[in-house]
């Protein structure tokens, strides 16, 4: 287990629905990534932008951008994780990938599908959340839209980390700001946010606010609009010392998710 995790947040300038460009231009952010880094953390649909168009973009799980993150997790010695848009058995996912450098990959598919905008027209749904445990963390990975239901985030599997990726507009980045922080307080873990900038093929503006909040809600790292990497490392008996000190979850509701 390590005691802390170094992080690495990737805020993006994503070309619309240009996988290979998109390819390209993190691969020159990578070679700045330093040996120290546990965990590179993408946007949400990183290769394409938020599209509703999957099916002349949809990947499988072992296409070109899957092999890509093995390659560069191998190289960096560092998980790499974020969205991408995959096709499998005829339906098409919003899939949250976690590549790690033994060749492993962990997946969740976003659950709350952004209807105003047609998500759900043209991806399937996931059905569960899913805990991913690296270098003994346990991690709950979650898609944009998911930030707005706190049922679904609600931490009842004693995880340490729960981690947004997302394209989370300028017009309501302040309820971007105020549910990361509310996430981070109510399960007594981090939570980490990680965001887009720029100008989307919809004219939609990002202006990152890529962040990470500890287990009382305080700001440990903070993006502005623009490109670029952010690192902050997180601390194992932070957690450990706080619910000790003040035990909030053991007063929480436990529930089932039909």
């Amino acid at each position: 287990m390590k005691e802390s995790l170094d992080l690495r947040l990737i805020q993006l300038d994503i070309q619309w629905e240009n996988p290979s460009a998109n390819r390209v231009k993190l691969e020159e952010y990578f070679q700045d990534i330093d040996s120290s880094t546990d965990v590179i953390v993408l946007p949400e649909m990183f290769t394409t932008g938020f599209t509703m168009d999957p099916k002349p973009l949809a990947e499988t799980m072992d296409g070109s951008t899957l092999r890509w993150l093995l390659a560069w997790s191998q190289k960096l010695d560092a998980a790499i994780c974020g969205s991408l848009v995959i096709t499998e058995n005829g339906n098409y996912y919003n899939r949250f990938v976690f590549v790690t450098p033994k060749g492993t990959i962990e997946t969740y598919d976003k659950r709350h599908r952004f209807m105003m905008a047609g998500e759900g027209e043209h991806y399937t749904a996931g059905n569960s959340p899913v805990i991913i445990d690296y270098l003994g963390w346990r991690i709950l990975p979650q898609i944009c839209y998911d930030l707005r239901f706190p049922v679904f985030s609600r931490n009842t599997a004693n995880y340490d980390m729960v981690l947004y990726v997302a394209n989370w507009p300028k017009p309501r980045i302040a309820a971007w700001d105020a549910l990361l922080t509310a996430r981070a307080i109510e399960n007594m873990a981090y939570c980490v946010g990680v965001n887009r900038v720029g100008t989307d093929e919809n004219g939609l503006d990002y202006v990152g606010h890529s962040g990470v909040y500890d287990v009382l809600g305080a700001r440990c790292a903070f993006a502005e609009a623009k490109e670029g990497i952010t690192p902050v490392t997180v601390s194992k008996s932070l957690i450990t010392a706080t619910r000790e000190k003040l035990p909030f979850l053991a007063d929480r509701d436990m529930f089932t998710l039909d």
